[in-house]
């Protein structure tokens, strides 16, 4: 089946994912966030490992069918290598609270004078788990 290409002038994006959290999530990564692939996550492909073409823009895939992926990228531990984990804001809140992040923390994100346009919230948590990564 061929997938249904996103139509970013009337469908709406089930996540925020843009440019600016392809390239926070890369941070983390680079920072050492481990991830395993599993069935629910949504992942990047900066390098193009990946050549079937993403119903989502940016070169952004959900993971639906494990083995697929495994099948196209070499295995299941190849996935984390090649891919870049977005993780959605559930999977953010979780990660802050596994590495320290306080709800205080993240909820001072809402707390600044600048309003928050859609998807800011989860670049917030991403940065604030960064910070964590980094020993901050």
């Amino acid at each position: 089946m061929k997938p249904t290409p996103f139509d970013e002038q009337k469908d709406y994006a089930p996540t925020p994912f843009d440019r600016r959290h392809c390239e926070v999530a890369a941070r983390l990564k680079e920072a050492g966030l481990r991830w395993w692939a599993h069935v629910g996550c949504f992942a990047w492909d900066p390098n193009g490992w990946l050549t079937e073409t993403s119903p989502l823009p940016n070169r952004i895939y959900f993971i639906l069918n494990l083995s697929h992926f495994a099948r196209l990228l070499g295995g299941v531990p190849e996935i984390s290598k090649k891919l870049v984990w977005l993780p959605t804001w559930h999977q953010a809140r979780l990660l802050c609270r596994q590495h320290g992040v306080s709800d205080e923390q993240v909820s001072s994100i809402w707390s600044s004078a600048e309003p928050m346009g859609p998807g800011d919230e989860l670049i917030a948590l991403y940065e604030l788990l960064l910070d964590r990564l980094r020993g901050g």
